[in-house]
């Protein structure tokens, strides 16, 4: 087989769309929709245009470019998301989305014909950094998020999706499930520790773990801190702490996978010498059992009433997204353990503890991921690293798995 990575040219894509939202000491801000977001959006639409792929956006701003094969059939997509979080960094998600970009740039070098189209593809709004829910643009794609819905969503900025879609020039044409692929698949860094700790070069994810976000908003009253006995204040955070509390305990007597996260925490009017009379928190629960993950919320949402009822409080509870667990193709997982294996890459079936673009493909068509590692674990920080070296293997291993699907006719 002469189909060959290139993986200066890779890298070489990876640092440069790097530089769109470079953060000082390192790492990237490129929030969905935002200006960032959109030269990230042109720079690698210009590649698509350069090595001569067919491109698409759709409602939700999800955009494709597909290379045709002999057959005008489904195509085999590799996608993820170039968008990040305030504090990212360089490949969460854009390695998945120029990883697709090379395989298709070395299909071209080597003047390949496929049997079934092969097409790449980033998706809006992945991260939920700045619209929620996250995963937003493939739940729309693969008609598990409501479209019109999805438009109304307000952005920590107050602007909304629909707005920032025609703002940034976005807001394309194509319809829900207008990408119907033959198979998808996502090439990402762990964002863990596993493979770094195991020295292993290859992860076969067998599925993500679902998620469940919640914002709890507690209503308190306000008063002096040196005055009012402590049997007579209605502290809104004091019961915060104790649902942050709980959270972690769910997670302790639950047991892996149980994980849960405090992410964000604020008490107002946020003065010394006061009692807080607001409080609002977001936690984070995800587990790979559904009937667990349920169990887990369950809990937390009647320790939540009941740590309100004893300070004299209301608590109200708002859903931000909730994703139950998914499953992966067996025969697509299968066939990245088996090409790792070919390659002499050490590999381990594992489960995805973040969300993925992926697992909104899941349902609709065989799917799978592969996973590099991360150094040190670190992902969501401008620490973010995985050298060219761990790369590698990860691309070689999806480019066997394309071939596979997309069957090479001739070269």
């Amino acid at each position: 087989m002469n189909v060959q990575i290139n993986l200066n040219r890779l890298m070489g894509r990876i640092f440069a769309l790097g530089e769109i939202g470079a953060l000082h000491g390192g790492g990237v801000k490129r929030l969905a929709l935002s200006d960032e977001d959109r030269a990230g959006r042109d720079l690698v639409i210009k590649w698509m245009e350069e090595a001569g792929l067919q491109i698409t956006t759709d409602v939700i701003g999800n955009t494709w470019g597909v290379r045709a094969g002999f057959e005008d059939a489904a195509p085999v997509i590799i996608g993820s998301h170039i968008d990040t979080v305030a504090t990212g960094g360089l490949y969460d998600g854009a390695l998945g989305v120029l990883a697709g970009l090379e395989i298709i740039q070395a299909l071209n070098d080597a003047g390949a014909v496929t049997r079934l189209p092969v097409g790449i593809a980033f998706f809006t709004n992945e991260e939920g950094a700045r619209f929620a829910p996250d995963m937003m643009g493939s739940g729309v794609a693969q008609g598990a998020l409501d479209l019109d819905e999805m438009l109304s969503v307000q952005g920590i900025d107050g602007k909304t999706v629909g707005e920032e879609l025609l703002r940034i020039g976005y807001a394309g044409k194509a319809s829900v499930l207008a990408l119907r692929p033959h198979c998808f698949l996502e090439l990402h860094i762990e964002q863990g520790p596993v493979l770094e700790a195991e020295s292993l070069a290859i992860g076969a994810v067998t599925g993500v773990q679902g998620i469940s976000w919640a914002e709890y908003v507690i209503e308190g009253q306000s008063c002096h801190a040196g005055t009012t006995p402590m049997v007579m204040r209605h502290d809104a955070g004091l019961v915060a702490a104790q649902i942050a509390v709980e959270a972690r305990a769910i997670a302790n007597d639950f047991g892996s996978p149980q994980v849960a996260t405090v992410g964000m925490f604020d008490v107002s009017p946020g003065l010394v010498n006061v009692v807080p009379e607001r409080a609002v928190l977001t936690v984070d629960l995800r587990n790979t059992c559904d009937e667990t993950l349920k169990k887990a919320e369950e809990r937390l949402n009647r320790a939540a009433e009941d740590f309100a009822v004893a300070q004299g409080c209301k608590v109200q509870r708002r859903s931000l997204a909730r994703f139950a667990p998914v499953k992966f193709d067996l025969g697509l997982v299968g066939e990245i353990e088996s090409h790792a294996k070919s390659l002499g890459y050490s590999v381990r079936l594992m489960p995805s503890g973040a969300g993925h673009d992926a697992q909104m493909f899941a349902p609709n068509c065989p799917t799978a991921m592969v996973f590099v590692p991360s150094k040190d674990g670190l992902s969501h920080n401008i620490n973010e690293f995985t050298a060219p070296e761990h790369i590698a293997p990860g691309v070689d291993v999806l480019l066997r798995v394309v071939l596979g699907q997309a069957e090479l006719v001739s070269q």
